[in-house]
């Protein structure tokens, strides 16, 4: 690896061989996490940036290997606590690109503190979370995201917690950028990655995942190919929510404020709720992420807020430059002394 290089040199022209690491891959086989792999490592070169300025965190979990494939610097840190890490990291070197990779355990579990802050701090990363609804790295426990009666190694006779929504705790969080996609979607996958690299503050994107081993066709139901028209409802920013094969059916807002799915023979199209993933109060996108009760109804997917907020890192450098302007460089001797200081012994 080179050099951290000038911002403003020429980018070289690179393919997905260069952002490909020598490691071996080693998930199980047939796992989804390839291709979320796969469509990373294909977007990278689209996207203008270098290796050399791109950095991979992640925790503890199988997703959490993707640092080890991906060709930049990385770190495969401990369990939860990648967006503490991450943190530190894009608030002190603006300059880098910094991704975390994450699964639903290792965020929503012992890392959910740390995700809520990242996200409602806004701070500069790009984070992606695969949630298969299980813990597949410790051999099929139950995760945050499981099903009420899921029977599994540590809920023998069904698990009696109330699952997260993790795009609706991202959106409770103030996260300005949420997204959902899944791994049987190569395109719209590149395309929700892209918005979220782009986005300028936190971008949380969840990825519905695939764990043949652990969970196989937990989102069957609504990715598999035949069933895809009929239960995915894809969000685009500016038009009326419509799904179906024939965009037959589609979202309404009744006058309680509560979302429904209709057919659009029934009410016209005029009556259809318009996308507004700018619209700065996020209680729309809320209603939006609960519109599903679970991975077996019309589910939306796809950008379902990105609106602008002062990023942190950016606010942090302002602070300090400020303060550096008004007193010049601090004396770290006099501020452990000042204020409520005692002299002992």
């Amino acid at each position: 690896m080179v050099e951290t290089a000038a911002p403003n040199s020429a980018i070289p022209s690179t393919s997905r061989k260069d952002w490909s690491s020598d490691q071996e891959v080693r998930w199980c086989p047939g796992c989804g996490d390839y291709s979320i792999l796969a469509a990373v490592q294909m977007l990278m070169p689209e996207l203008g940036v270098r290796r050399e300025n791109t950095v991979f965190i992640s925790g503890i979990g199988c997703a959490a290997r993707f640092p080890y494939y991906m060709n930049t610097y990385g770190m495969h840190s401990i369990h939860g606590r990648a967006p503490a890490i991450a943190t530190g990291l894009s608030v002190t070197r603006p300059d880098l690109d910094v991704w975390v990779v994450t699964g639903d355990g290792d965020a929503l579990s012992i890392g959910g503190n740390h995700l809520i802050h990242a996200l409602r701090r806004n701070v500069k990363l790009t984070i992606l979370m695969f949630n298969n609804q299980i813990y597949g790295l410790t051999k099929g426990q139950y995760s945050p995201t499981s099903e009420v009666a899921k029977v599994t190694k540590s809920t023998p006779f069904g698990s009696l917690d109330t699952p997260f929504n993790p795009v609706s705790l991202a959106l409770g969080a103030e996260a300005s950028f949420v997204a959902r996609t899944h791994d049987m979607d190569r395109a719209h996958m590149q395309e929700v990655f892209r918005r979220a690299h782009e986005h300028d503050g936190a971008a949380f994107v969840e990825v519905y995942q695939n764990c043949n081993v652990f969970n196989d066709g937990a989102f069957e139901k609504i990715t598999s190919r035949d069933a895809r028209s009929s239960m995915l409802i894809p969000l685009t920013h500016g038009e009326p929510i419509r799904f179906g094969a024939d965009l037959e059916r589609g979202v309404v807002q009744r006058s309680d404020g509560r979302l429904e799915t209709v057919d659009v023979s029934d009410v016209g199209v005029e009556a259809l709720l318009v996308h507004d993933e700018s619209r700065p109060d996020p209680g729309l996108a809320f209603a939006l992420s609960r519109l599903s009760r679970g991975p077996y109804e019309p589910t939306p997917i796809g950008v379902f807020r990105a609106v602008d907020r002062l990023e942190y890192g950016s606010e942090m450098s302002r602070q300090v430059s400020e303060a550096q302007e008004r007193k010049g460089v601090g004396d770290l001797n006099e501020l452990l002394r000042s204020g409520s200081s005692w002299t002992v012994g």
